[in-house]
């Protein structure tokens, strides 16, 4: 390692680590190193497809160590355990040590339950790869019980879905499940009665997508009315206790499935003291993403909170397109002060806002909601942008394969149950419970 370049050492590799890895690459200035508890980068946005069984996880994931090759950027996969501040060492869950001269926080953030213990044990969320193929497993799996199940009450159950967050996550699920209850799963359960299947999204908010456009508003309820789904706004999720999803307006939905896209937490770490968070335990920073109480901390993309853009006193908006921007105007500032040349303040420029809806149907604010663009055109705008937003070719060409097959077909066989478990210890278990089973009989 060239000791004389100062290292920079960045806690995450999703939107905002990634996009200041890659202006650093090949640097004569820092050595970087990227820690993050996966060996992949994933986009983030198209989770909801692998959840809901429309493309692999492949196609939206691609391997770190390949993204860096030749490219002069360390890869370290782990965990934190703890910032020694004062001496400048963040060691790992792996029992390791990193040096650093610079710290980049870019860890994202997580579900917030918001302190209800029974939604976060009995729901599914969907903040990572892990939880979109778990998803996936358990839906597949729920409609293979409701195809046996005799109890017409305790099918309905099964049959019933309930969304919490009637944000783009709530709304895209939401939308994509609509497709594979009136497209595939008549077809594939001839055994149920599809007609009965209910999908719920409830929002506590007065409008689906509540920051974008009046017109998004109208056309989101339109669209999803047309699928099917029922939406119940001003109203919260306040608990899921015995198969009932409990609502603040009193009423009771009895669903073996929850999902929950209700809001988000930022992750924290031991070693940054509470006096540096702010609203939503994010790290408060300033114009220049350098963390309150520290000189050579950073934070960028949903774990940042800047408060001094006055279009944003609450903070920028914990999406794709500030984590990127961030995460690239801190390391051109970074390579300004290795130069002794002033760093430049962050600007967020807003491109805009989109969800889509269904196989064939989408909405896209842009320009700060002066431009609203939905349907087909909105459709186009939205694959383009997440097309292009991709991390490579190989990604590119296998999504935009997957889409036109669903697209064409209204079909895709990825509604298969891959489990991740030791198929030795499995075979082994199932084999002690047969035993036990025989020696009751006998």
């Amino acid at each position: 390692m060239n000791t004389t370049k100062k290292n920079i050492v960045v806690i995450g590799g999703g939107f905002a680590g990634l996009n200041f890895a890659r202006k650093l690459f090949n640097n004569k200035f820092y050595t970087i190193t990227i820690v993050d508890k996966n060996n992949y980068n994933y986009f983030t946005p198209l989770l909801y497809q692998v959840a809901t069984g429309f493309l692999e996880a492949g196609n939206i994931s691609y391997p770190f160590r390949k993204l860096f090759r030749g490219k002069n950027i360390n890869f370290r996969m782990s965990g934190v355990d703890f910032i020694d501040t004062k001496n400048n060492d963040l060691y790992l869950n792996d029992g390791g040590t990193l040096p650093y001269d610079y710290l980049v926080f870019a860890a994202g953030s997580k579900t917030n339950f918001f302190g209800n213990e029974s939604i976060q044990k009995k729901s599914h969320s969907l903040k990572g790869i892990d939880d979109a193929l778990y998803m996936r497993n358990e839906l597949i799996k729920t409609l293979e019980k409701a195809s046996i199940e005799k109890d017409p009450q305790e099918r309905q159950k099964l049959l019933t879905i309930v969304i919490a967050g009637g944000g783009p996550t709530g709304v895209e699920v939401a939308g994509m499940l609509a497709e594979m209850k009136h497209y595939i799963i008549g077809k594939e359960y001839p055994d149920l009665d599809i007609k009965t299947a209910e999908i719920y999204v409830v929002d506590g908010a007065g409008n689906l997508l509540e920051p974008m456009s009046d017109k998004t508003h109208v056309a989101a309820c339109k669209e999803l009315d047309r699928l099917g789904i029922k939406v119940k706004l001003n109203t919260l999720v306040e608990n899921y206790i015995d198969d009932q999803v409990v609502l603040s307006n009193g009423e009771i939905i009895e669903a073996k499935t929850l999902i929950w896209a209700a809001g988000v937490t930022a992750n924290t770490f031991r070693g940054i003291p509470s006096e540096s968070l702010g609203r939503g335990k994010r790290m408060l920073t300033n114009e220049y993403n350098l963390v309150k109480g520290f000189k050579n901390i950073y934070a960028i993309g949903d774990i940042c909170l800047q408060t001094n853009d006055s279009n944003y006193p609450n903070g920028h908006p914990q999406l794709a397109q500030p984590a990127i921007q961030q995460g690239k105007m801190l390391a051109r500032n970074l390579l300004a002060l290795a130069k002794a040349k002033p760093m430049k303040e962050f600007i967020y420029f807003d491109r805009g806002d989109m969800a889509i809806i269904g196989r064939k149907f989408a909405v896209v604010d842009l320009f700060k909601h002066k431009l609203h663009i939905g349907g087909l055109a909105g459709l186009l705008a939205w694959l383009f942008i997440h097309v292009m937003s991709l991390v490579n070719y190989n990604n590119i060409i296998k999504t935009l394969y997957n889409w036109l097959i669903a697209y064409l077909t209204r079909d895709q066989a990825l509604r298969m149950i891959f489990r991740s478990g030791n198929r030795e210890s499995e075979i082994e278990e199932n084999q002690i419970v047969a035993k036990i089973y025989e020696s009751a009989k006998n």
